[in-house]
């Protein structure tokens, strides 16, 4: 799946930024380089979703505390790569633990680097269409009345219009009333878009 989301690499080593950054804008990416781990968080990127890259071993402030600090961003949806020599495998497998998505070991596989990156951005893309259709649909609960959303959750839950009457203490013709007001407000066009709605939701 496509994804509009940027690629940041954080290496101190010029060569390897540098390459990393023609490779991956080579293959139709974009990537933008920073040259420590001080520089990148001077210059935070906005960017709500995106993926870094970011080597272990750097002076000043290391990957690992990259890691830690964009773990503890919850407002930011960021998948994490770590770069790392032969030496830094077991400080990689910590990194595991705090979220990053892989670990590559340095000399770098183009081609593997390549396919992960991918594979990450076609997830934060994914994770966007859900996040956003989530945002679109409580939107839209938020325009039913009280009595709209005790049908709606009804309904969600797999009642039938009796079973939805004799709980509200309504006329089934009531229910089917409410039911078109509340397939009309959430813009379903049956019964089981209205249930997949209210599953979205419930998985937050």
């Amino acid at each position: 799946m496509k994804s509009d989301a940027s690629v940041f690499v954080i290496d101190d080593d010029a060569a390897v930024r540098d390459s990393l950054i023609v490779l991956l804008r080579g293959e139709g990416m974009r990537a933008r380089a920073f040259a420590s781990g001080v520089d990148f968080f001077n210059q935070m990127p906005e960017d709500r979703t995106a993926c870094v890259i970011t080597d272990v071993r750097m002076p000043g402030l290391d990957g690992g505390e990259v890691v830690r600090r964009l773990a503890a961003m919850p407002d930011r949806s960021w998948a994490m790569i770590v770069i790392t020599g032969h030496a830094d495998v077991a400080t990689a497998v910590q990194l595991m633990k705090l979220g990053i998505v892989d670990f590559i070991e340095k000399p770098i596989d183009p081609a593997r680097l390549v396919d992960t990156v991918r594979g990450v951005l076609g997830r934060i893309g994914e994770d966007t269409l859900r996040r956003d259709r989530r945002q679109a649909i409580r939107g839209r609960l938020g325009t039913l009345t009280p009595r709209e959303r005790q049908v709606f959750d009804d309904l969600v839950e797999g009642l039938s219009n009796k079973a939805i009457a004799q709980r509200l203490s309504i006329s089934p013709r009531t229910v089917e009333i409410f039911r078109a007001r509340v397939m009309e407000k959430m813009a379903a066009d049956n019964l089981s878009a209205l249930v997949r709605m209210g599953l979205a939701v419930a998985a937050d």
